[in-house]
């Protein structure tokens, strides 16, 4: 009984930990993505603001969503953003359990329309 149990525990340990290594990337994930959304909503919305305005602002944005959930290791940028369409990238390395070992970043975008406000067309008779 001992001889088996000394051979099942590891197994059995090793796969506990591996169910919470995959939930702790899916969780970091989900934060990255949700920090992405949050920047451009912030970045899509300011206004008559220049593009590099609105960039920043989508940028503190995800930062700041991120800042607040605890996450240590992150960057954020807005590359690829052009004057019509503005994305947000994050990446995120999240924590490993086996120490020693650095986790693969994890990478999420989201990316929408820019609104331009206008003003009305005139009609006349």
């Amino acid at each position: 009984m001992s001889v088996s149990l000394a051979i099942v525990f590891p197994v059995v340990l090793v796969l506990l930990l591996l169910v919470v290594q995959a939930a702790l990337w899916w969780y970091d994930r989900q934060l990255a993505l949700t920090a992405a959304r949050e920047g451009v909503d912030a970045g899509r919305v300011q206004g008559n603001a220049t593009d590099e305005a609105k960039n920043e602002a989508a940028g503190r944005q995800a930062s700041d969503f991120l800042d607040r959930q605890g996450v240590r290791s992150y960057t954020v940028t807005t590359d690829g953003s052009t004057p019509e369409l503005i994305r947000v990238t994050v990446a995120v390395r999240p924590p490993l359990l086996i120490p020693g070992l650095s986790a693969p970043s994890l990478r999420q975008f989201a990316e929408a329309p820019r609104e331009r406000f206008v003003p009305p067309a005139v009609v006349r008779p």
